[in-house]
């Protein structure tokens, strides 16, 4: 039955390990190939093409226009020549041929010009019934030329234009009849070389927009994406870390991010890792430790029936620390498992807590280490006394560790725990005049495994310490921290009540 059940659940790890392998919560796994559709090559070369040809269109329609006006202008400068020399000549005597050739050139019906208030039609071959537009090229606005342009291009070719205006310096007003037939094939003809140019034009910007951009853009985001695809696959390979170009631009900054966060990634991985076989390690010999501790219980008990003053005055301390040991040995896995469970708040005498921590503390009469209790005996605090005990007992340690070094006795080793209440808050000073911490340890002050400041140390005491102060809500501080000179305070204030 046993051997069956671990099968079943084998099947179902191998079940639950493809599923994640081809998807994630939010859907399929995201591969390392796009299709060309959906590639950013292809939006790009597409919008650029696109974004091109209207910019081109904005040029065309007021090309168009201009054209248009250019145009009638043309026949409007040549009527106007014509008819200087037919009023200096005199248009009696003008044969119907020759009136009929120069009616042909110009391409005109009729020709007249005004001359304060008197009008002379001086050509005309036969008169239309009527007029469907007129057109003073001296007023045209843009916006009118425009509409009257593209009103000929798209409804034209069979209607007639009276168009008038000045002509160089000259005060006649010239005024022809003309048809827009003309107008409208020359517009269709520039229309047709504009968009086929426009278009080339179009095509050939595209590409080179779209050679540099994917170059200057789209190759290195693709080769970041890549990256963190692979990266995903195996974070702990350090071959998978992109390696950055040489490049100032926002995409080298996007790169050298990349490349910091992978390995800061990988180390925090490696950590996670240490912390888990550390755990794995501490389970099988917590049952022993345990047991071991327990034995020395029953012998601490023992100890205190002795009737020596000075053995009876040691067996309290004694017992506590080994309750304390104890409850510590069942708790070992909380740190890397799960959070610290939530502060037992209650009123303490800080003194008397302070007092606990000497006990257990590494100080001897030659040692040479003074431990100073500063704390006033009436100051009060709120908090769980096992856990400020455990953050006064971390910070402790480490000060009598980093003062165990120094070999002058010249030198003064001193450890001072102070505090003080500010309103509803009280501030706890750990003052040492030790060497003072180096520069590594300060930059990964509350790191595991990163903040320690002397050889094999773990850096946990400060990562637990802080992790049980903001607990409490409060935080815990280097203040300074120099030759002679280290305070760590810790600020917890009181807890709120509840409404």
């Amino acid at each position: 039955m046993a051997a069956r059940h671990r099968a079943r659940g084998r099947e179902r790890q191998q079940t639950m390990a493809e599923r994640t392998a081809g998807e994630t919560d939010d859907g399929p796994t995201i591969t390392g190939s796009v299709p060309l559709t959906r590639g950013l090559s292809t939006k790009l070369l597409v919008l650029t093409i696109l974004f091109v040809l209207i910019a081109e269109v904005l040029i065309f329609i007021p090309s168009v226009a201009n054209f248009g006006m250019q145009w009638m202008m043309q026949r409007l400068t040549n009527a106007a020549a014509v008819s200087v020399v037919l009023m200096e000549g005199g248009n009696e005597s003008l044969a119907p041929t020759v009136r009929d050739e120069v009616l042909m050139a110009t391409g005109v019906k009729a020709i007249a010009v005004r001359d304060a208030d008197i009008s002379r039609i001086l050509v005309i071959s036969d008169m239309p019934p009527q007029v469907d537009a007129h057109v003073d090229l001296d007023t045209m606005t843009p916006m009118a030329a425009i509409a009257e342009t593209f009103g000929t291009l798209f409804f034209g070719g069979d209607r007639v234009f009276r168009i008038f205006g000045t002509v160089g310096d000259s005060g006649k007003v010239f005024e022809i009849l003309i048809p827009d037939a003309g107008l409208r094939n020359a517009m269709l003809v520039y229309a047709r070389n504009v968009a086929l140019l426009s278009l080339i034009i179009s095509l050939f910007t595209a590409t080179l927009v779209f050679y540099a951009i994917n170059r200057i853009m789209i190759r290195p985001i693709r080769a970041m994406t890549r990256s963190m695809l692979s990266f995903s696959a195996g974070p702990d390979d350090p071959r998978r870390v992109i390696t950055p170009e040489r490049r100032g631009d926002e995409i080298g900054v996007a790169e050298h991010e990349l490349a910091r966060m992978q390995a800061a990634l990988q180390k925090t991985l490696g950590e996670q890792k240490r912390l888990a076989d550390l755990g794995l390690a501490v389970s099988k010999i917590n049952h022993d430790m345990r047991n071991m501790l327990a034995s020395a219980h029953l012998m601490s008990d023992r100890l205190s029936m002795i009737d020596d003053p000075a053995v009876k005055s040691l067996a309290p301390r004694l017992l506590r620390a080994l309750d304390r040991a104890v409850t510590y040995s069942e708790g070992v896995l909380t740190y890397g498992r799960t959070q610290e469970a939530a502060p037992r708040r209650r009123r303490l005498r800080l003194r008397q807590i302070v007092d606990d921590v000497q006990s257990i503390l590494p100080l001897d009469a030659d040692g040479g280490i003074g431990f100073v209790n500063a704390v006033e005996p009436e100051l009060e605090i709120d908090a769980d006394s096992e856990q400020l005990f455990r953050v006064l007992a971390n910070l402790c340690r480490n000060a009598i560790q980093a003062m165990a070094g120094e070999k002058d006795p010249n030198v003064i080793r001193r450890l001072t725990i102070a505090a003080e209440r500010e309103g509803k808050t009280t501030r706890i000073f750990v003052t040492d005049t030790g060497p003072g911490l180096p520069q590594k340890a300060r930059e990964n002050l509350f790191a595991p495994f990163r903040g320690s400041a002397k050889s094999g140390g773990t850096g946990l005491g400060l990562a637990i310490a802080q992790e049980l102060v903001r607990a409490h809500g409060g935080d815990l501080e280097l203040v300074e921290s120099v030759g002679g000179h280290t305070v760590f305070a810790i600020t917890i204030p009181d807890q709120v009540a509840a409404a």
